[in-house]
């Protein structure tokens, strides 16, 4: 999964952080060289644990990748955590919906348990922005927005080169994003556009449809996945079809706005769902020319993400990197 590379003997000179990405189903961490070079990688799955038993597996890998490195010309020197949801700095705590008892989880003084390194942790749509400006499809750009959708929806924005926060560290969540004519129960838990166009939206959409259709001929047997209903769209499905055309128009509404608001020179399409479709990449800025501000739109760059899913981990790297710098700069003043 991980491209691991050799380091050279200058590479060992420079300093190295641990990047963690946690997602709702797996943890994925890796140790970076500063120039991006990946020395270690290991993903784990995390079935459904209970948030104290995320916590416990944090503190493992951290503990085994800090131990891997200590004695070493390159050992870990910070870490940089992306996590599914808010990070609260003034408290130090995490709100991640989707994992059990991390409404308010105390992540930071859980990991001082295991190492007194600086550790810097940030929300997944920051991540994925820096990951995606540091090493990936928007190298050189200070514009920008990454759209992740994945089993939630949201947007990373970057402006002027600074990443757009809000008051309380919620700016690019968009999955609440109201692109739809009614309202209609569920909206409150997922907000309109995740409850429609994200992984599990997909799968949402699909089984209601298969739920109200008498008439279906195609081979989809709920409950179905998105992942089920990709394969069965490859196919022609016609409840595959319509759900992921009714996507396309979601995504490029959604992508129309985005470029209303923040003029961005690139747009990146990321997470998950955006491996299957990303054919659906040209259609969607297609669909975003109907809505948008028309100067903006012809002006901006929709691309796929070059990183895959080890987008937000290399910007989990990029965000210690970035503040290890800014220590030290604030040290040698």
């Amino acid at each position: 999964m991980f491209p691991v590379q050799a380091p050279s003997p200058f590479d060992l000179l420079k300093m190295s952080v641990l990047a963690i990405d946690l997602g709702a189903t797996k943890l994925a961490a890796a140790v970076f060289e500063s120039n991006g070079k990946i020395l270690s990688g290991e993903y784990k799955l995390l079935k459904n644990d209970e948030g104290k038993d995320a916590g416990t597996l944090f503190k493992e890998v951290i503990g085994r990748n800090i131990a891997q490195f200590e004695n070493t010309k390159s050992p870990v020197k910070a870490i940089g955590i992306c996590v599914p949801g808010i990070y609260f700095p003034e408290t130090k705590t995490v709100w991640a919906p989707n994992i059990e008892g991390w409404e308010n989880y105390p992540l930071e003084k859980t990991i001082a348990e295991v190492t007194s390194l600086p550790v810097f942790v940030d929300n997944d749509r920051t991540c994925c922005v820096l990951g995606a400006t540091w090493k990936g499809s928007a190298v050189g750009y200070k514009n920008v927005v990454y759209l992740a959708v994945g089993t939630g929806i949201g947007a990373g924005i970057m402006i002027d080169g600074r990443v757009l926060y809000g008051n309380d560290n919620i700016a690019g969540a968009i999955g609440w994003m109201a692109l739809s004519d009614t309202y209609r129960k569920g909206y409150e838990q997922f907000g309109n556009f995740e409850y429609h166009a994200s992984g599990d939206g997909i799968a949402r959409i699909a089984n209601e449809y298969l739920a109200q259709m008498d008439d279906y001929a195609g081979e989809m047997q709920p409950p179905v996945s998105s992942y089920d209903v990709f394969e069965a769209y490859d196919r022609k499905d016609p409840v595959a079809t319509l759900v992921l055309d009714e996507c396309v128009e979601f995504w490029g509404k959604a992508v129309a706005n985005l470029v209303s608001l923040f003029n961005p020179e690139i747009i990146v399409l990321g997470g998950g769902v955006f491996g299957p479709a990303a054919q659906f990449k040209d259609r969607i800025y297609r669909e975003s020319k109907k809505w948008a501000q028309p100067i903006a739109v012809e002006r901006v760059k929709l691309v796929n993400t070059k990183l895959g899913n080890e987008t937000a981990l290399y910007g989990a790297a990029n965000l210690a990197i970035r503040k290890l710098k800014n220590i030290k700069h604030k040290n040698e003043k």
